[in-house]
């Protein structure tokens, strides 16, 4: 260990902060000018590890400061940092700063900048190696100097010092003060021993005249005793009847006060019941009315069923019978059609045949009348023309005229067969757009029949989702009628809460709530009470424990309660008491392991991050099984007990209890807030839930009403489509048997063009033939008898043809008929059976009544339902009624027996009072009997057995007696025994007290004896090493020179006046004792011959060798890490400086001992491994490395100056 560097501001002539370049762990040396600094370098150093600078005055630490040029220095620091690498400084690093700041009004030291105290310090030190005891390991200027002019007996203390001596010379002198005190104890006890003998002496003849007092002053006592018992005895059998009659009284006023009591206790829960009997009777009424409502609405639904129902079974009957009279029409009708079909094909084909003959007459009529036209204008020709020219001629014009006629026959006869083509199209066209329409509308039949499917489904779904709604709306109802009673039960309890909450206190958790709102605050976690929970049977033991603390804020940090101190402070908004999370911390307790015994803490539930808080609460209460155990754990244990009644035993011994009152609990009436605040919160979410269920069943019936209508609109599109469908259908067959009829009549108007045709190509044949031939005026015999032939046949062939055409009209005008009755009346007839028989109405009628038999049996169970609900809501109804009836009756009894009670109430008062007062009579006695027995003071054994059995009368009579023979002994001392007895006892006492102090003295004497020897054998160790070491150094010192100590002991009192002046006194016994040693003596001889010289023979120089030699034997003696010496070769010769600078540099390497040394002389700079140099310029002072030569050179001009 060594000082590694020193850092200095403000101190002395250091204004600025100077730190010291490393030094040498081996020799280190300062030089400078007189006044630069030098020894205010040295000072601060001492500054810091001497103990010389402590407790210093404001003056002194002004002193210490810069004083200069410039600002004023306010504080001055000194830090030495040491090497630590050997861990000499027990400290576990190996550099430590010690540094010491003052100031005007300070001083401190830090160690590594940490503050600790000068004490501390100190024992640092004296733990790293400096003993206060052996300064010398500092030695500053002067410190030569009065080692020089010691005398033997200061060299002596000075050993002593070294050796430790104080110890034992402080130990002696309070051995010695305690040896005098128990002298004076002694001297003091003597004297007392001394009067208390004479006074028992006199007290010996008082003696006998008080035994015969004391036995009549005791026969006096017991007779005293006998009176006074006797009386006392009657007097608490007389206590003991009036409190069996004011306990009987008591008892009957106390029960019928609890029956009061619980009258009235019933009378408030009555009241209660009562409200909430009225309160469940509206509710039940609304109810009902709500039932009745829903009844009426169902029967009138039901009834408007019923009478739907009814409608459609008539209207499913109707159809029904429709349909199968229509069956049988049908029937019927196909018959008459068949009859009708076989009649008109039997009609048509006469007709056709009429018609083929007619036509065949109408051809051979036309055949056989061209023929004899023919045969008439061949026999007219020759008349009608006058050469065959002319008659050719007349021919071609004819032919002519005939090929017009037959051309223009052509073109109608192809017009007739393309439109016969375009109506025969015309009829296919019909016939697939009827097979087309027919195809539409079977499949709009299946689309309405699934939209009627659809719509009753429709209706179901809706009745469900309005089943649904109306059950929804009831639970609505029961949820808000349940949230509105929780509601008013929690502010029925923070009321009550409120109520047994002080007043202050609630006025202060409202304007905490209030602040944390308008500032915003948060960090707030609330009062105590509403952040723990626990069971019920717990409520009395936590309240009783934490008192008012349930209402302590808990908060995060005091920053936060701080702000809100001040806005209560500001608003005056009551008292508070906050717990901040980051100040408090849970005390570590150590619960005793019992079965009787629970941790409260372990009771009770709340968030981890509360632990601090609620343990600085309960973490010190057990609860306890009774107060036995509650006892034996306080007394045991050091811990706060409580049981669950709430009877405390405080850990000091104290105890608390009585009755408390439950129905006030504080807990409960939070309990009950927490719970039903827990319950309004989830009646409130299924209440949430209810509605967005209703406006989700809401949503649905929309949706649902929404997607009926439209499947209603459908519906109705489709049954207009299928009815637009029918009627096409109807209309294309009636335009394709029109499109018939005009195709026949097309085929009969193309029949009569074919003939025309056929006529007029047979007359242009005949023309044609004719030209050419021979004009003839006559005919040939063939000729004339076909012509007298064809008339007669024409004649009959024309009757035929009326015949023929009149059976043809008549066959043509039943056809007709036929034709007509079948497609006017009964085809259509037969359609429209058909549509009857296949119509989808009965289907859908059938549907219709299904839903709507189900809706009106849902009607009935729901009427049935209303109905069962209305006769139990009826019922209940009666029920509160009879219950409020009973309420009422019960109420009415309770007041009339609290009437009676106020009226018997005064009677026991009175009778309370009068036995009161013959208590209070007979306690008067008892106190004053009582009074009177301890006056008489402690009684002999037989005192309570002698008078027992006599009587007060003859009690009294011996106590007379016996006042009597005492006034004879008046004179007696009645104390002289009880003096007698207790001067005795002192007397033994003081005598064991003097003996206890006579080997108490013993003791101190022989401990004084030890220290004295100790004390010897201490300094003859300290000079035995001092002395060696002196002898060697001395030698080393001067070269062939040799020196020793000699140790002066009283006997030696021919050597004691050597050393000391002629006129100074000899040293006194030291606190009574005869010293041993008296001095120590230098003996010394620079030269090795001659006789050795002392201290008083010496040159100057020669003192400084021996007093340098004297310092560096006790250095030996008791080795401290470095030193520091101040100029201590500045008396020296050369030879002498020169042997100290090699002295200093063996040690620094043998011992690895560090030496900070000043000096003005160039032997210890030869020897220094680093030398500074001091500098001082406008009263500043600066410290820098120098080398050995500038060191030398500034030593040479120094001593040149001096010179």
């Amino acid at each position: 260990m060594y000082i590694k560097q020193v850092v200095i501001e403000g101190f002395k002539s250091y204004r600025e902060q100077i730190a010291t370049e490393t030094f040498s762990p081996k020799v280190n040396c300062v030089v400078g000018a007189n006044g630069s600094g030098k020894s205010n370098f040295f000072h601060a150093i001492r500054f810091v590890i001497n103990d010389l600078s402590h407790n210093l005055r404001n003056e002194e630490r002004q002193a210490l400061l810069h004083e200069g040029a410039g600002h004023q220095v306010l504080s001055a620091f000194v830090e030495i940092v040491f090497d630590n690498t050997d861990n000499r400084i027990p400290v576990d690093k190996e550099e430590v700063r010690l540094r010491r700041t003052i100031g005007v009004k300070k001083d401190e030291y830090f160690l590594d900048g940490k503050h600790i105290t000068k004490t501390e310090v100190m024992n640092l030190l004296e733990s790293a190696g400096f003993s206060r005891s052996n300064p010398y390991y500092v030695v500053q200027q002067g410190k030569i100097s009065s080692l020089t002019l010691m005398k033997d007996s200061q060299r002596l203390d000075l050993l002593k010092e070294i050796g430790g001596t104080r110890v034992y010379e402080e130990r002696r002198r309070e051995s010695l003060k305690i040896m005098q005190e128990t002298g004076n104890k002694r001297k003091q006890i003597i004297q007392v021993v001394q009067y208390l003998d004479d006074r028992l002496r006199e007290l010996d003849e008082e003696k006998e005249e008080l035994k015969k007092y004391q036995q009549l002053d005791r026969q006096r006592k017991s007779l005293e005793y006998a009176i006074y018992d006797k009386e006392l005895h009657d007097s608490k059998q007389q206590l003991v009847k009036i409190e069996e009659e004011r306990y009987k009284v008591s008892e009957k006023s106390a029960t019928m006060y609890n029956s009061v009591s619980d009258a009235r206790a019933k009378c408030k829960e009555l009241d209660k019941l009562l409200k909430d009997v009225t309160k469940e009777a509206q509710i039940l009424s609304r109810e009902k009315e709500a039932i009745e409502k829903q009844r009426t609405e169902a029967i009138k639904k039901r009834a408007k069923l019923e009478l739907d129902n009814k409608d459609l079974h008539e209207k499913i009957k109707g159809n029904k019978k429709a349909k199968e009279d229509a069956a049988i029409q049908l029937e019927l009708l196909d018959k008459e059609i068949q009859g009708s079909n076989a009649e008109l094909t039997r009609i048509t084909q006469l007709y056709d045949e009429h018609v083929r003959a007619e036509d065949n007459l109408t051809r051979e009529i036309m055949e056989c009348e061209k023929q004899l036209s023919i045969l008439y204008q061949k026999q007219g020709r020759a008349t009608q023309f006058a050469n065959k020219a002319a008659r050719d001629q007349w021919l071609k014009k004819e032919i002519k005229d005939y090929q017009q006629v037959l051309s223009s026959n052509l073109v109608q006869e192809q017009k007739l067969r393309d439109e016969l083509k375009q109506l025969e199209k015309d009829i296919l066209e019909h016939d697939a757009y009827i097979k087309g329409r027919k195809s539409e509308a079977a499949e709009l039949e299946s689309l309405i029949s699934g939209y009627i499917q659809g719509y009753n489904q429709f209706k179901l779904n809706r009745d469900e989702l309005h089943d649904k709604r109306k059950s929804l709306w009831g639970r609505e109802s029961e949820l808000s009628a349940e949230i509105d009673r929780l509601k008013s039960e929690v502010a029925k309890a923070e009321k009550s809460l409120d109520h047994a909450t002080p007043g202050d206190i609630r006025r202060g958790l409202n304007s905490v709530r209030r602040i944390c709102d308008q500032h915003g605050i948060g960090g707030v976690h609330g009062p105590v009470i509403e952040l723990l929970d626990c069971e019920e049977k717990f409520f009395t033991a936590v309240e009783t424990t934490a008192g008012n603390s349930l209402f302590h804020v808990v908060v995060e940090n005091d920053d936060i309660s701080t702000k809100i101190i001040g806005h209560l402070n500001a608003q005056k908004g009551g008292r508070v008491t906050f717990v901040p999370l980051n100040r408090v911390k849970a005390p570590l307790v150590t619960y005793p392991q019992n079965s009787d015994v629970i941790p409260l803490l372990k009771k009770l539930k709340f968030l981890e991050k509360y632990t601090s808080a609620f343990g600085q609460i309960f973490s010190k209460t057990v609860i306890c099984r009774d107060l036995d155990v509650a006892t034996r754990v306080a007394r045991t244990d050091g811990l706060d007990c409580i049981t669950l009644e709430g009877d405390q035993v405080n850990k000091k011994g104290g105890m608390t209890g009585g009755y408390y009152d439950y129905r006030r609990s504080k807990l409960k009436f939070m309990s009950i807030i927490r719970q039903n605040m827990k319950s309004i919160k989830m009646k409130e979410d299924e209440l949430n839930k209810v509605r967005d269920e209703l406006q989700k069943t809401d949503q649905e019936i929309s949706e649902l009403m929404a997607e009926k209508q439209k499947n209603e609109a459908k519906l109705a599109h489709e049954k207009s489509e299928l009815e637009q469908l029918r009627q096409d259908v109807v209309n294309s067959e009636k335009q394709k048997l029109s499109i018939s009829k005009s195709l026949e009549k097309k085929e009969k108007s193309l029949d009569s063009i074919l003939t025309q045709i056929e006529h007029n190509r047979a007359n242009i044949a005949n023309k044609e033939k004719e030209m050419g031939t021979e004009l003839v005026d006559h005919l040939t015999p063939e000729e004339k008898e076909s012509l007298s032939r064809l008339n007669p046949k024409i004649t009959n062939l024309k009757e035929q043809l009326i015949t023929c055409r009149s059976n043809r009209m008549e066959a043509e005008t039943r056809k007709a008929e036929l034709e007509m009755n079948l497609s006017t009346n009964l085809v259509r007839r037969k359609e429209e059976l058909e549509a009857v028989k296949q119509s989808a109405e009965t289907d859908m009628l059938q549907g219709e009544a299904e839903l709507n038999r189900q809706e009106l049996a849902d009607g009935n169970l729901l009427v049935g339902q209303l109905t069962q609900q209305l006769k139990r809501v009826i019922e209940d109804i009666d029920q509160r009624n009879k219950k409020l009836e009973d309420f009422i009756t019960e109420k009415e009894k309770l007041k009339r027996l609290q009437d009676e009670y106020q009226s018997t109430l005064q009677d026991e008062e009175k009778e309370l009072e009068q036995l009161l007062s013959k208590k209070n009579i007979y306690l008067s006695k008892q106190e004053e009997y009582s009074k009177k027995i301890r006056e008489l003071g402690p009684l002999s054994s037989d005192a309570f057995e002698t008078y027992k059995r006599r009587s007060i009368k003859e009690l009294y009579k011996l106590l007379h007696k016996c006042n009597e023979q005492l006034q004879q002994f008046s004179h007696v001392n009645k104390k002289a025994l009880d003096q007698y007895v207790n001067f005795t006892e002192q007397r033994e006492e003081l005598q064991r007290r003097q003996a206890e102090l006579d080997a108490g003295d013993d003791k101190i004497k022989e401990l004084i004896s030890v220290l004295d020897m100790r004390k010897d054998e201490s300094i003859e160790r300290t000079f035995k090493g001092v002395a060696k070491h002196f002898r060697e150094v001395f030698s080393e010192l001067v070269q062939g020179g040799h020196g020793f100590l000699v140790m002066m002991k009283k006997k030696d009192n021919d050597d004691f006046d050597n050393d000391q002046d002629d006129d100074e006194p000899r040293p006194a016994e030291t606190e009574g004792r005869v010293e041993k040693y008296i001095g120590v003596k230098v003996k010394v001889s620079f030269t090795g011959q001659g006789e050795t010289q002392s201290m008083k023979q010496l040159s100057g120089g020669q003192k400084t060798v021996v007093a340098l030699a004297l310092i560096f034997a006790i250095q030996r003696c008791d080795p401290a890490p470095f030193y520091l010496f101040d100029e201590i070769d500045a008396a020296l010769d050369p030879q002498y400086r020169t042997a100290v600078g090699h002295m200093v540099r063996r040690l620094a390497d043998m011992a690895s001992t560090q030496f900070i040394t000043t000096t003005f002389r160039p032997e210890l700079v030869k020897v220094a491994d680093k030398i500074y140099g001091v500098e001082h310029k406008n009263r500043v002072s600066r410290v820098n490395v120098v080398s050995i030569e500038e060191a030398l050179d500034f030593v040479e001009r120094d001593q040149s100056h001096n010179e």
